[in-house]
C-alpha cells in the first residue's frame, strides 16, 4: 500500500523529493508511520535524513511528491501540521539566558498554552523529565543531556500527535541516552507517533521499524529482524584483548567478506563460519594474539549499515596507512623526556562552583587515553587547562614536558587540539583551511607543502581539496579537522568528543586514523560518550561531578570495578515489563541496551527465576536470559549510581558540586 493511501498513518510520505540545483538530497522517499509508533531512519552523513525531517515539518518545501502529517498535507496546511508536531532539530532552540522553568514558559505562550491547564502541563512535564530540581537554572549552565531533555519538553509542551527527532541524543552519555529513551516509550502509550533519526545504531534496534536512507533513497525497511535479515553470510565474533592486532592480520585475507571491529570483539563477514572459525583459531595461534572467544554473532544493525555502506562506495574506503609511514619528521620539534601529561590535584572552580575537584593523574608517551564522564561532568573543562586554554584555580601539570601554568604558549605549540565542534572555516575550501592551519603553526615552503600531501592523503581527502567546507558531511569535516589538528605533527594529540554525529562507518574509519597515529608513538588522548570507543583505548579514566572515580583498562574496568552481575534480557518490546522488572527485590537494577535489558543483580540464578516468571506473567515470551560480563556501558552507569547510593549527591545538578 501507498503510504499515502494508509488513512491511519500519523506519518505518510510518497515520492517525497528534494533537490538543490543539481543535488537530489532525498529522491522519491515513501513512508508511514503509524500511532503509537517509532520509526528509525538511519543513513550515513550527508543521506537525507534532516532533510527528509524538514520537508515533514513544513520547514522546506519538497521539490516533488507528497507528506501528510496528522491527515494534513504540508504544503497546503502547514498552520494546522505545525499544530499538530513537535519537532527537535539538531540544533538547541533554547535561549541560554533564560531558567528552565522561563524556557518552557516561553514555548507555552507561543503555542497558546496559558492559565492553569499551562501550569499543569508544565509541572508534569518537569517530573516527566526529571527537569524540577533543574527548574531555576539559565539554560546555557545545563550539562548537553539536559539541554536534549529540556527541548524535548519544550517540544511536548502542546501533546503533539506527531514527534519528528533529528539525532536527538548525539553527544549526550549513556545514562542521559537511558533517560531519554524512557520519555520517548512513554509518549508512545499515548499514541504519539515518532519519527527519530539517530548516529547511534543500538538506538535503531529500539524502533518498531527502520529505514536505512543512503544518497537520499531508501535501500531498506522493516522490523529490525526483517533488516538484520540482509546481511549477506554468517558473522563469526573473536572477543580479544587485541582487537585491533587481530582485525589488521584479518583484512589480509581476501577470502573473508568483511572484519569489523566492536570495542574488545571482531565482527568477520563470512560464507562459513564453522569451516572460518577452524582457520582463523589456527591463525591467531600461529601470530601470537590472544583470543578469550569465538562464536557464531547474529548480525546486529549496525553490522548490516557498516556492511551495506562499505561496499562499492570509494568515498567510505579506509584511508591508505602507507601514507602515514613516510610522513616527514624534518622541523618536528623533539620534547623532554618523561610522561606526556601529569598532573596533580588539578582544580578549577568558577565561582562557588568546582568543575574540576583535585584531579591527579599521568598519561605516558603512546598511549591512548580516555577520559570518560557523564556531560557537564569536567572533561572539556580539564582539556582546556592541559591545553593552556584555561588557567587552574589549584594543583598543577605539565604537558610534553611544559607546565600548563607557567608554559601554556609552549605547551599549544606541542600539541594538536580537536574540539567538539569542528574549528573549520566553512566559506574555505578543504586545502584553503590546511593552509590556514599551517601558517598558524609556522609552516612554510617546501615544509608546508610537503606536510598538506601528507595530510590530506592520510585523511582520504584527496577527491575533496577543492571542495568548500561548509557543503562537506560530518564525516569528511572529522577527516579535515584531524588534518588540521596534525599538520605540525605534534607528538600529543587532544581530541574532545571528536566523533559525536558521526555515523558508525565513519566513527571506524576516523579510529583507524587514530590508531596509525598511536602506532608512531603520538599520544591521543580523548573524550568520548561511545562506550565502544573506550574500548579502544589502552586506558580509561572516569571523572563524575569534578571528581576522578575510576582509571585502568577496560579489562580491568569491566571485571574489577562491578560488584553486581549483568543479566541480559530478550524479549518482545522490552520496554513494556521494564518497570515491572524494576520492582523484584532481586533486581538492583533495569536498564534498555539496543533491541534487549541489562538487569543488574546480586545473586543471578535467583533473580534469572524471577524476571522469567514476570515476563511470562505479563503475557510476553522469553526469548532468553543470559549472565554476561559487563560492558563498559553498564561500568559507567553502574560507577556513577553507586556515587550516588553514597551520598555524594549535591542538589548542583549533572557536572561539579558547590565549593
Amino acid at each position: 500500500m501507498n503510504a499515502l493511501t494508509n488513512s491511519d498513518a500519523a506519518i505518510a510520505a510518497g515520492g517525497l523529493t528534494k533537490r538543490f540545483g543539481d543535488l537530489t538530497a532525498v529522491d522519491g522517499l515513501s513512508l508511514h508511520v503509524m500511532p503509537g509508533e517509532i520509526y528509525g531512519l538511519v543513513g550515513p552523513d550527508g543521506a537525507g535524513k534532516s532533510t527528509t525531517l524538514r520537508m515533514l515539518s513544513s520547514i522546506m518545501v519538497p521539490t516533488d511528491g507528497d507528506a501528510r502529517i496528522a491527515g494534513y498535507d504540508v504544503r497546503k496546511d502547514s498552520d494546522s501540521v505545525k499544530d499538530n508536531l513537535a519537532y527537535m532539530s539538531q540544533r538547541f532552540g533554547l535561549y541560554g539566558d533564560l531558567t528552565v522553568q522561563e524556557n518552557i514558559e516561553f514555548y507555552a505562550d507561543l503555542y497558546g498554552i496559558a492559565g492553569k491547564d499551562g501550569a499543569d502541563r508544565i509541572d508534569e512535564l518537569l517530573d516527566f523529565s526529571t527537569m524540577r530540581p533543574f527548574k531555576k537554572r539559565r539554560a546555557g549552565r545545563l550539562s548537553g543531556g539536559m539541554k536534549q531533555k529540556l527541548q524535548l519538553v519544550c517540544a511536548l509542551i502542546h501533546t503533539p500527535r506527531v514527534l519528528l527527532l533529528d539525532e536527538p541524543t548525539n553527544g549526550v552519555d549513556p545514562v542521559s541516552r537511558r533517560d531519554f529513551w524512557r520519555i520517548l516509550y512513554r509518549l508512545l502509550k499515548e499514541d504519539v507517533s515518532i519519527l527519530v533519526t539517530t548516529a547511534y545504531l543500538d538506538e535503531a534496534e529500539r524502533c518498531n521499524r527502520v529505514g536505512l536512507l543512503d544518497k537520499g533513497k531508501l535501500l531498506a525497511e522493516g522490523i529490525p529482524e526483517e533488516v538484520k535479515a540482509l546481511m549477506p553470510g554468517a558473522i563469526l565474533s573473536v572477543r580479544t584483548p587485541r582487537a585491533r592486532d587481530v582485525s589488521r592480520l584479518l583484512r589480509e585475507r581476501p577470502d573473508l567478506e568483511g572484519v569489523e571491529v566492536f570495542g574488545d570483539m571482531v565482527h568477520i563477514v563470512c560464507k562459513d563460519y564453522e569451516a572460518t572459525q577452524q582457520d582463523i583459531r589456527s591463525l591467531l595461534e600461529r601470530a601470537g594474539l590472544p583470543f578469550d572467544d569465538m562464536r557464531p554473532q547474529v548480525a546486529s544493525l549496525e553490522d548490516v549499515f557498516v556492511n551495506m555502506m562499505a561496499e562499492g562506495d570509494e568515498d567510505s574506503a579506509r584511508p591508505k596507512a602507507e601514507s602515514l609511514k613516510n610522513a616527514s619528521t624534518a622541523g618536528r620539534e623533539t620534547t623532554p623526556e618523561g610522561p606526556a601529561v601529569e598532573v596533580r590535584d588539578l582544580t578549577r572552580r568558577f565561582g562557588a562552583f568546582v568543575a574540576v575537584n583535585r584531579v591527579t593523574f599521568e598519561v605516558p608517551r603512546g598511549e591512548i587515553f580516555g577520559f570518560l564522564g557523564p556531560n557537564g561532568a569536567g572533561k572539556s573543562t580539564v582539556i582546556r587547562m592541559l591545553c593552556g586554554l584555561l588557567r587552574p584555580s589549584e594543583g598543577g601539570g605539565k604537558v610534553a614536558g611544559f607546565d600548563i601554568r607557567s608554559n601554556p604558549e609552549d605547551i599549544k605549540r606541542h600539541i594538536g587540539y580537536m574540539s567538539q565542534k569542528f574549528s573549520l572555516y566553512e566559506d574555505l575550501t578543504v586545502e584553503e583551511n590546511i593552509d590556514f592551519y599551517g601558517g598558524i603553526y609556522g609552516l612554510s615552503g617546501q615544509r608546508l607543502t610537503a606536510r598538506k600531501s601528507w595530510a590530506v592523503g592520510m585523511a582520504g581527502l584527496e577527491r575533496h581539496r577543492q571542495s568548500l567546507t561548509a557543503i562537506l558531511s560530518g564525516g569528511w569535516k572529522q577527516r579535515l579537522a584531524i588534518a588540521c589538528a596534525v599538520l605540525h605533527e605534534p607528538p600529543i594529540l587532544f581530541l574532545d568528543e571528536p566523533t559525536s554525529g558521526v555515523d558508525p562507518l565513519s566513527r571506524r574509519r576516523f579510529w583507524d586514523l587514530i590508531y596509525d597515529m598511536a602506532d608512531r608513538g603520538v599520544t591521543i588522548f580523548v573524550t568520548t560518550h561511545y562506550m565502544e570507543e573506550a574500548e579502544y583505548c589502552n586506558r580509561i579514566a572516569l571523572i563524575y561531578r569534578g571528581d576522578l572515580i575510576a582509571m585502568g583498562t577496560p579489562l580491568e574496568l569491566k571485571t574489577r570495578m562491578m560488584r553486581e552481575q549483568i543479566l541480559d534480557v530478550r524479549c518482545p518490546a522490552p520496554q513494556d515489563v521494564m518497570d515491572d522488572l524494576a520492582r523484584l527485590p532481586d533486581v538492583r537494577e533495569i536498564a534498555l541496551f539496543g533491541a534487549g535489558l541489562h538487569a543488574v543483580v546480586d545473586d543471578p540464578s535467583a533473580a534469572r527465576g524471577a524476571i522469567r516468571k514476570t515476563i511470562e506473567d505479563l503475557g510476553a515470551e522469553v526469548l532468553g536470559i543470559e549472565q554476561i560480563t559487563p560492558t563498559l556501558e553498564d561500568v559507567f552507569v553502574s560507577l556513577i549510581e553507586e556515587v550516588d547510593r553514597n551520598g555524594m549527591e549535591s542538589g548542583n545538578g549533572a557536572g561539579g558540586r558547590p565549593k
